[in-house]
């Protein structure tokens, strides 16, 4: 449930609509929101909805936070498996809700996969790693396929259908397509009363990679990237629920030794992704995983393998 807007000084009954209608539901929504944005959605100025904004913050009383009030709520969080006990273990149970995992990796590295098994897994109930969640895919690159989670679905021994059903797909057209679908999640969460538990982006950045290009371009697109990701964070963190993005990659030509391969993006996708994992083929049929960063995680390497029905472990010499 939303907060009443018309409470706040300076919103009444058309602003309030056009804020609800923006994705601007609660007090908290707004005091973490700019001038200009909420000038733009409403028409106020950007003096009245700086007001605005001030009075959100006044009623929420923002301020600081003691430590053992932040370890409570993160006793919150909930690990969602990845069907994978080398992969989970590697992540200390699973990907957390109220962050932001990205995995970026050359294509055929398992990205998608990941990102299918994620979306079943997310409806199994806590005690079996799952979050009794619905998922919302997001798909850019025409990646979804229900096929691939009836199979998923069957090898964990669940009701393909009901479990197609709980998931939300839509597919972004362009990049602010993209960003636009994840601004109507919230919709999803308040109206709907969905109770969605993992966001999936495959993949965040191709379409910001083929509309920018030429580093005339990059500054624009580098800013739009970045507000994409805060979005995200955002969600997260007042939903409490898992945001799991693929990346595309590059190789440096100029690196001669070491592995080239380096994410899109660069430092506003590293800096806003909570977990970043760097995923390549191994042998056989394998896969390994490595965790680069992380803000309570040691780094770790993982091998892994995906069959045809899920995720799981096979161990290689």
């Amino acid at each position: 449930m939303g907060d009443d807007l018309t409470k706040l000084p300076g919103v009444g009954p058309a602003s309030a609509e056009k804020l609800e209608s923006a994705g601007f539901e609660t007090y908290l929504s707004i005091a973490v929101s700019s001038p200009a944005v909420l000038s733009e959605v409403t028409g106020l100025s950007e003096a009245a909805s700086r007001k605005v904004i001030q009075n959100a913050r006044d009623s929420m009383k923002m301020g600081f936070e003691s430590g053992d009030a932040l370890l409570e709520r993160r006793s919150k969080v909930i690990k969602i498996t990845t069907s994978s006990t080398n992969l989970d273990n590697m992540l200390d149970g699973g990907l957390e809700t109220s962050a932001i995992t990205e995995c970026f990796g050359q294509y055929g590295s398992s990205k998608t996969q990941i990102a299918h098994q994620l979306a079943v897994n997310v409806q199994l109930p806590l005690e079996q790693g799952g979050a009794d969640g619905v998922a919302v895919y997001i798909d850019t690159e025409n990646t979804f396929r229900p096929e691939r989670i009836k199979q998923m679905a069957e090898g964990l021994g669940l009701d393909y259908t009901e479990t197609l059903k709980n998931i939300r797909v839509a597919k972004a057209y362009n990049s602010d397509h993209q960003m636009l679908l994840v601004q109507k999640i919230s919709d999803l969460i308040n109206e709907d009363k969905l109770n969605v538990k993992v966001v999936i982006v495959d993949s965040l950045t191709s379409h910001f990679r083929s509309e920018f290009v030429g580093r005339g371009t990059l500054a624009d697109r580098q800013q739009k990237l970045n507000k994409h990701m805060h979005d995200l964070a955002k969600l997260a963190d007042m939903y409490n629920l898992c945001v799991y993005v693929t990346n595309q990659v590059m190789a440096k030509p100029d690196q001669f030794f070491g592995d080239p391969t380096e994410a899109i993006g660069g430092n506003v996708v590293g800096h806003n992704s909570t977990f970043r994992i760097y995923l390549r083929k191994g042998k056989k049929g394998s896969r390994v995983a490595k965790l680069v960063d992380s803000p309570n995680l040691p780094d770790n390497e993982a091998v892994f393998f995906i069959n045809n029905c899920g995720v799981r472990d096979e161990f290689l010499d």
